[in-house]
């Protein structure tokens, strides 16, 4: 008999793929405007608008470190599977603009868009036993060694991220950022509840 409280392999691919092509696609509106998000992501988002690279190619190299500390903390299937959401998220990222554009788009639908988008997103990958790595991991990681506050390390990075944007971009560009990314940290607050899904 199936355990209820576990997702099949099926289930776990399905539910990988399926949030990893909502958060990738997630950032089209939000690049189409120059506009950034927090965390792993938001780093990435930035670097590739001050550099030659990709987001997909620097979200995947940035993340290469965390994984040794996602299989320290986490074990090797959460690791695996983590690897797995981060290369299709840089690989979809890379891929879709090829074939969807935004070249007209209201600041504040493309933060709906984003934030319900990629929320929507992390919330399937939380639920099929992975992440998209990152900062996320080294937070807990920290947590976990120094009892230093998750959520605070998380804090600090995306204030010293969006700090460092406000000095390259205007301020109407970064004020928008912070209204989707609030909008992303406010669906997942709601509705990713360890009491009601437990399946890992």
């Amino acid at each position: 008999m199936t355990d209820p409280k576990s997702h099949s392999a099926f289930e776990d691919l399905q539910g990988l793929l399926a949030g990893t092509f909502l958060s990738a696609t997630a950032l089209l509106p939000l690049t189409a405007l120059g506009l950034v998000t927090g965390q792993t992501a938001g780093l990435a988002i930035l670097l590739s608008y001050l550099t030659d690279y990709s987001f997909g190619a620097i979200f995947f190299v940035i993340n290469l470190p965390f994984f040794a500390l996602a299989y320290l903390r986490m074990g090797a299937r959460f690791t695996i599977k983590t690897t797995l959401a981060v290369a299709l998220v840089s690989l979809i990222a890379e891929t879709v603009p090829k074939y969807v554009s935004f070249a007209d788009i209201h600041p504040l639908v493309a933060v709906l868009m984003f934030g319900t988008m990629s929320g929507a997103g992390l919330l399937a990958i939380f639920r099929h036993g992975a992440s998209l790595g990152g900062i996320g991991i080294l937070a807990l990681y920290l947590q976990d060694k120094i009892g230093f506050k998750a959520g605070w390390t998380q804090l600090i990075f995306d204030v010293t991220l969006f700090s460092v944007a406000a000095i390259f971009f205007p301020l109407k560009i970064v004020a928008w950022s912070l209204v989707g990314a609030v909008i992303v940290n406010v669906v997942i607050a709601v509705n990713h509840r360890k009491d009601r899904y437990i399946a890992m």
